[in-house]
């Protein structure tokens, strides 16, 4: 079961690449926002239909969360945004390795610090220099696409 979690997660992460793109070249026709919604309606759409042939849970539970717990959907919302804001102007792999070195870093402190009841993993310095090569990785990617943005140029 765990092969299948990770090709998921790998067909996951290809479809999240080529939802950038096509997004990021789409909002520049429609917008931004508008993108972002259609986005979010599509998905609504779909989901609703899964629930009703598929679901097995209670969508009523939503409303007995804690508040706080809400707040996923908004950051849903916002890196959907942000994503569609930044690859017509960064490119989509400097724009999925930044999301990537953000959930590194927000996931690390998460783990040391063990927030949202998660397990304490605490910061070593395997975990530092992962995140410093990361951060090194980003700024060679961004130099690259901006330094091939100028040859195009010209």
């Amino acid at each position: 079961m765990g092969i299948f979690m990770i090709l998921f997660t790998l067909i996951g992460g290809i479809t999240l690449s080529a939802q950038s793109s096509i997004n990021g070249t789409f909002s520049r026709k429609a917008g931004t926002i508008e993108t972002t919604l259609l986005t979010f309606l599509t998905g609504t759409m779909f989901l609703t239909i899964f629930i009703i042939f598929f679901g097995s849970g209670n969508v009523l539970a939503l409303l007995g969360v804690p508040k706080w717990q809400l707040s996923a959907a908004f950051l849903g919302t916002m890196y959907l945004l942000l994503t569609v804001m930044t690859v017509p102007r960064i490119g989509v792999i400097a724009t999925t390795i930044a999301a990537i070195a953000g959930q590194l870093v927000i996931g690390v402190i998460i783990d040391h610090f063990g927030w949202f009841n998660s397990l304490i993993i605490e910061l070593d310095i395997k975990r530092a220099f992962a995140l410093l090569f990361m951060l090194i990785s980003l700024y060679f990617i961004y130099k690259g696409n901006k330094h091939s943005s100028e040859e195009s140029t010209v």
